[in-house]
């Protein structure tokens, strides 16, 4: 994800999207089964709700505006996280529950000492994103860029914890190892995020507490041993592409939908194979991407069982691949100078797909 722009900046954008035409889609609210809570979280050097330039420059929308108010006010209960913007997904995933719970953040005992760290972080005490979070008041957590390794992390911590932690502090374990809570969670979304790594990162960095290092190909995929699929939960990915075949097999950008901060990035991703560090070979199915993550990878986990998405079988506790949006990496966060107006429409067909379930 881009750098924060400056403020100023961000308020003549804010004005301009005032003038960007208003989206009035269908919400199809007879058919709903459920309306759990929405909560959306940023990727790498993103922001949220807790950041006070959130409400002049929203994360989520851009230029289209705050797509969490649009989406409530039609009748949709969103919220948007804020985690930390280049920590590793276990982090992120710890500010996450801290945020969810209004408690501290507890990074664990034995994942704290192993990478030199504080054990513990913000206090959220009194300023929890949600009330209401449990078996019946369950949520729906929809993660964009390395916003997905983040939610699949904390949904499989939900679920089965961490023995490691446990075992390292059994007095004070924090209640987010110990499991039992996939029921605390109806849906996974992934958007746009790096599942099995991206070749835009064709070197491993020495920092192991970092999303840097979890988004490397080899990191990625022993990450993903790690990821319990919970078959109490519903399980989507969307994946984008903004690039092309050329003549020679290598991909090219598509300069009318892509922004021009990833053009470079996705030219070298679209003729980049080779082998990584750990020998896993990036071949010509990596090359199609939206300018940071190959479409191949955010498609699904490589150690999960996925399926392509089919209306009349949506299954839980498997990877349910959504088609492929045409777009580049920012497109389904709402575009930049790339403005996608249809994002709000997009959104509410479907969080109504999922509501219907």
């Amino acid at each position: 994800m881009a750098k924060i722009i400056s403020i100023p900046l961000a308020i003549i954008m804010l004005l301009f999207s005032w003038i960007i035409p208003g989206e009035k889609p269908e919400v199809n609210k007879d058919e709903w089964q459920t309306n759990y809570k929405y909560v959306w979280v940023h990727g790498l050097m993103g922001w949220g709700s807790y950041d006070f330039y959130y409400d002049i420059f929203p994360y989520w929308g851009v230029l289209n505006g705050d797509l969490m108010k649009k989406l409530n006010k039609v009748g949709y209960d969103c919220y948007a996280a804020s985690v930390a913007g280049t920590a590793s997904a276990w982090d992120r995933a710890c500010e996450l529950y801290a945020q969810l719970t209004g408690t501290v953040v507890d990074y664990g005992a034995a994942h704290s000492a192993r990478c030199g760290h504080d054990r513990y972080g913000k206090d959220f005490t009194g300023k929890a994103l949600i009330d209401e979070w449990d078996s019946t008041n369950k949520i729906n957590i929809l993660g964009h860029s390395f916003g997905g390794a983040t939610v699949r992390l904390f949904a499989s911590l939900m679920a089965v914890g961490s023995e490691e932690e446990m075992n390292a502090s059994p007095n004070d374990v924090s209640p987010f190892f110990t499991g039992g809570k996939a029921d605390w969670i109806y849906s996974v979304t992934s958007l746009a995020a790096p599942h099995n790594g991206t070749s835009a990162y064709d070197s491993m960095t020495t920092d192991i507490d970092s999303a840097a290092y979890d988004m490397y190909i080899d990191n990625a995929l022993e990450l993903n041993k790690t990821i319990v699929t919970s078959e109490d939960t519903y399980y989507f990915s969307i994946a984008c592409s903004a690039t092309d075949k050329q003549a020679d097999g290598t991909y090219a950008v598509d300069g009318a939908i892509m922004e021009k901060m990833f053009q470079s990035s996705a030219n070298e991703i679209g003729r980049y194979t080779g082998l990584t560090e750990g020998g896993f070979e990036i071949d010509e199915t990596w090359l199609e991407n939206d300018g940071l993550v190959n479409t191949v990878s955010a498609l699904a986990p490589s150690s999960a069982p996925s399926k392509e998405y089919d209306a009349s079988s949506v299954e839980k506790g498997v990877w349910n691949i959504m088609p492929v949006y045409r777009g580049d990496h920012m497109s389904l966060q709402g575009g930049f100078s790339k403005v996608n107006s249809d994002i709000f429409s997009y959104y509410v067909n479907y969080l109504d797909m999922i509501n219907g379930l």
